[in-house]
């Protein structure tokens, strides 16, 4: 409600002259203030409630933050302890393999030795055998001699012997017309002509000389002569020193 001019001059007046009325008048304006102080102070304090009830609110987040984060630490020490305990048996393993490994390379090294050793006494007991053979008659020549063309190739250090044709239409290996074969092999542009017999006599050793001949005039090579032989007869050597024939024996007699 809005007062007049003539309202608010007598109520100005009154307040003036009537000091009961002042009084009156000054303690209803005392109370409002601190009334409205005291709504304010409600209110604050209501703001101030809201605000600790959303801080509670935000460490109980806190809180349930950490916890999962400590949990999740707790899980992840102890996948890390079963991490070591795996990595532990791993070494022990790998140690064992390594160990295994070792004596099998041990293994390995003995049964090389000894099949080195088995292939020593098989070659042995295969010219022992072929030197039985012979001396009881059950060897042929042929039989020997394809026996031994592996020790050709090794005696002579060449990785291949071939057999060389020839007919000999003027007679120069036996005084006659004949199909003439011999074993031919070439190392480091050196012509070798071998000749593998179970048993070695003059006869051969001549033969092969001049077998030798013949070669060196059909191919225009001067070759070196080779017998290799089971038994050597005893009056060999002369006539192969002076015919330049080498005689390699590979039968202990």
């Amino acid at each position: 409600m809005s007062l007049t001019l003539h309202d608010k001059e007598k109520l100005l007046k009154a307040i003036e002259e009537d000091r009961e009325f002042r009084y009156a008048l000054m303690g209803l304006l005392g109370l409002k203030e601190i009334l409205d102080r005291i709504t304010e102070l409600a209110k604050g304090q209501q703001r101030l409630e809201e605000r600790q009830q959303r801080l509670e609110e935000r460490f109980a987040k806190l809180e349930e933050r950490q916890q999962k984060l400590e949990e999740r630490f707790a899980r992840l020490e102890e996948r890390f302890v079963k991490l070591e305990e795996r990595f532990i048996k791993l070494e022990e393993r790998q140690q064992k393999l390594e160990e295994r490994q070792q004596r099998l390379e041990e293994r390995f090294v003995k049964l090389e030795e000894r099949q080195q050793r088995l292939e020593e006494e098989m070659k042995e007991t295969r010219r022992v055998l072929m030197t039985i053979a012979h001396r009881f008659g059950v060897l042929t020549e042929e039989a020997f001699r394809q026996g031994m063309r592996f020790v050709v190739e090794e005696v002579l250090k060449v990785a291949k012997v071939e057999r060389w044709v020839y007919r000999d239409e003027d007679g120069v290996v036996y005084g006659y017309p004949s199909i003439i074969e011999v074993d031919v092999a070439v190392r480091d542009k050196e012509h070798i002509l071998v000749e593998v017999k179970s048993r070695v006599s003059k006869s051969d050793v001549a033969e092969l000389y001049r077998i030798g001949k013949l070669y060196e005039k059909v191919e225009g090579v001067k070759p070196r002569l080779v017998i290799v032989g089971g038994f050597i007869d005893s009056d060999v050597d002369y006539l192969a020193r002076k015919l330049g024939v080498g005689i390699i024996p590979v039968i202990i007699r």
